[in-house]
């Protein structure tokens, strides 16, 4: 016989077993077509499953519980054009299998598809189509909420200005916005006052900006493609970014802005077809790499400073105009491994796959037609020729540059042939 439990312990005991007795099982209520959502909610207790079959809803949700609401078959919740869709207000909510449309219009009321309350942390919302609502999906002052593989499209008849956001991400931490189609929305993905998030897998088109993306810190953009739309990844106001494989082509303006960033690293992406590949703008202190930027107007756009930046093993090819810098004073890149450059003149003659010769990617021919546009007229006269090679002898001529000492000879994208005919559609 093992020895008597003291009357503390069986107490203890007793109160435990009474505890797990009484702990009802999560209920799952089931509501078809002519039932009321609202109503199951309603009578849902927290961590119960309302499971919705095929079919067409109308009305406004509010959850206020936790809970999770499951579409079988893809129903249908409609709005009817007023307010938001579903509202939010409790954590750890879930909501997937379902097409949400038809929010209000109301940009000053945020009207939104599924709208997220601060204070609801770890939402979800997964294999969601969110159709025709002002904002797809609104996160805000939360706790790692997630977004994932949902297809959104905004009010495409509204002017672009009258739209919201396809997911909008506002004073959060821990995010994660993952494998979503958003187009035809203002923005894609507009992020701001944010910590701690992941953008990954997310194809974002036919929009304003891909991304808008500001003031959000020690985050992860990797794998997205972001593509015809105005402009691609746009990236302003942060520190401490990897930005990683994703790609950014056919966009009117920028496949990348890089805007008052600093301590961050872009590797891998590929930037095509753009009006400018990179625009850079008051960056510093960033590693820039591996970056294929390929048959843009401008390959890079680099101005405000941007001089402190470690720019190496990149590939440039068939840019109209590989770099566009305006400047009082040289910038070096390739300092470790130098980057390709398909318009290189010089020469490797000690066969160490980099240039005897540096690059300079302006002179000041390239110069007078900034700040002279009306001058491209005249770029292949004689007298222009003539000019730029006199520039090159006499150095008092010479135009500040971006300058690479000892170039690659050979790129290290060997695919970079398949991005030849992705552009944007006004060129």
């Amino acid at each position: 016989m093992g020895p008597a439990l003291s009357p503390r312990r069986c107490g203890a005991a007793l109160a435990a077993w009474l505890c797990l007795a009484g702990a009802a099982p999560a209920a799952v209520l089931l509501v078809k077509p002519g039932e009321s959502i609202g109503a199951a909610i309603q009578a849902a207790q927290a961590g119960d499953t309302v499971r919705v079959a095929r079919g067409v809803y109308s009305g406004r949700l509010v959850i206020d519980k936790p809970l999770t609401l499951e579409g079988v078959g893809r129903p249908t919740l409609t709005g009817q054009g007023e307010g938001d869709v579903i509202r939010v207000r409790a954590a750890d909510v879930s909501v997937s299998g379902f097409t949400i449309r038809d929010s209000g219009s109301d940009l000053g009321a945020q009207n939104a598809g599924v709208y997220f309350e601060p204070g609801a942390d770890r939402a979800l919302v997964r294999d969601c189509a969110l159709v025709y609502n002002l904002f797809g999906v609104w996160l805000e002052g939360l706790k790692d909420g997630r977004v994932i593989g949902n297809h959104i499209t905004g009010k495409r008849d509204l002017q672009s200005a009258a739209r919201g956001n396809g997911i909008q991400v506002f004073n959060t931490s821990g995010a994660q916005i993952l494998d979503n189609d958003i187009s035809f929305a203002r923005d894609g993905i507009y992020v701001d006052v944010s910590k701690h998030a992941l953008f990954r897998g997310n194809k974002i088109h036919h929009l304003r900006y891909g991304t808008h993306y500001m003031n959000t810190d020690h985050s992860v953009w990797e794998n997205n493609e972001s593509f015809l739309n105005r402009g691609g990844l746009a990236l302003m106001e942060v520190r401490n970014l990897t930005v990683r494989n994703n790609q950014a082509w056919g966009n009117s303006d920028h496949g990348i802005m890089l805007r008052t960033i600093q301590d961050s690293v872009i590797e891998n992406n590929v930037v095509a077809g753009n009006g400018r590949g990179f625009f850079i703008y008051d960056a510093e202190y960033n590693v820039v790499r591996r970056n294929l930027v390929i048959n843009n107007r401008v390959g890079v756009h680099l101005t405000a400073g941007s001089g402190n930046n470690q720019v190496d093993g990149n590939d440039f090819v068939g840019n109209r105009e590989q770099i566009k810098y305006v400047a009082a004073r040289d910038v070096e890149w390739g300092r470790s491994e130098g980057n390709y450059w398909s318009n290189y003149g010089g020469w490797d003659q000690d066969g160490d796959g980099r240039g005897d010769v540096a690059y300079e990617a302006n002179d000041v021919v390239d110069r007078l037609h900034w700040q002279y546009p009306l001058i491209k007229l005249l770029l292949s006269s004689p007298s222009v020729q003539s000019l730029r090679f006199v520039a090159r002898q006499f150095p008092l001529l010479r135009a500040p540059s971006i300058v690479d000492k000892h170039p690659r000879m050979r790129p290290i994208y060997t695919d970079w042939k398949r991005w030849n005919d992705k552009r944007s559609n006004d060129k």
